[in-house]
């Protein structure tokens, strides 16, 4: 069986402790982490890879237009594709958008994960989620985390809800150091099961001084490669080592030609 780890965190554009949020996110260890609030800005690639690198994790950049979200992955998972959309907003309101990322485990298909931040209007948190819903759906299984901004009595929420099933425990997120409010959420579409979820050593100090919102996080179970699949890879795997073989061979003859000169 494998599984992977999704988490999502709201940053506030690092305006906290930025090393405190590393630090809860090394804790929580995913393989994907969906961030909203990062920093959109002003050195703000920079400011991302170096907050990537503390979390010891790894990130594609390009983030432009995204609406400070963005998508971090670790090694135990391939990147097949990402990307970071723009959503229209009213003219003066603050950028809205949404990133997105195909991933895969080794030997299982690729999922898509969008990491998402609603707005604080509750006809473009509407508007946006039908938006974002269309450009997911590119085929194969879907997770969707982020801040929502609202909570299960929605629009947007009923939105996602009415094609995905809440995965992530419905335990408050907001503010930090009181939470109140379940706002930061993972939804998953119908092939993917998510285990029990597992509380973790994280300390408390550190989820305070990190950001204004606390983490959620969830182990998702792959499903099983198909026999098709598994003779594909098996193919895949035959391929390179062949070309590797002729690769080595011809650059053995090269040396042994440029030897006898």
């Amino acid at each position: 069986m494998t599984t992977i780890r999704i988490a999502s965190y709201n940053t506030r554009d690092f305006l906290e402790d930025p090393y405190a949020a590393a630090r809860v996110v090394r804790a929580i260890n995913p393989d994907v982490l969906c961030l909203q609030e990062v920093p959109r800005r002003l050195f703000s690639t920079q400011r991302v890879a170096n907050f990537a690198q503390q979390c010891g994790m790894f990130w594609s950049g390009r983030h432009r237009g995204s609406g400070g979200t963005t998508i971090f992955t670790s090694l135990r998972v391939d990147v097949v594709e990402s990307k970071h959309h723009r959503l229209r907003v009213a003219r003066l309101q603050r950028t809205r958008g949404f990133a997105l990322a195909r991933v895969a485990a080794p030997g299982r298909e690729p999922i898509a994960v969008a990491s998402v931040h609603l707005s604080l209007d509750a006809r473009e948190r509407a508007a946006h989620a039908k938006v974002i819903l269309q450009a997911i759906n590119v085929g194969g299984e879907v997770i969707l985390a982020g801040d929502l901004n609202e909570g299960d009595s929605g629009e947007a929420w009923k939105t996602f809800a009415g094609v995905m099933r809440l995965v992530s425990p419905a335990t408050p997120t907001y503010p930090a150091t009181r939470p109140r409010r379940v706002l930061d959420v993972i939804f998953a579409s119908s092939g993917l099961q998510a285990e029990p979820h597992v509380d973790l050593p994280i300390d408390e100090a550190d989820l305070i001084a990190g950001s204004d919102h606390r983490p959620t996080w969830v182990d998702i179970r792959l499903q099983e490669p198909t026999v098709a699949q598994e003779r594909a890879d098996d193919a895949s795997a035959q391929a390179s080592e062949s070309v590797t073989e002729e690769m080595v061979t011809e650059a053995e003859s090269a040396a042994e030609v440029e030897a006898e000169r």
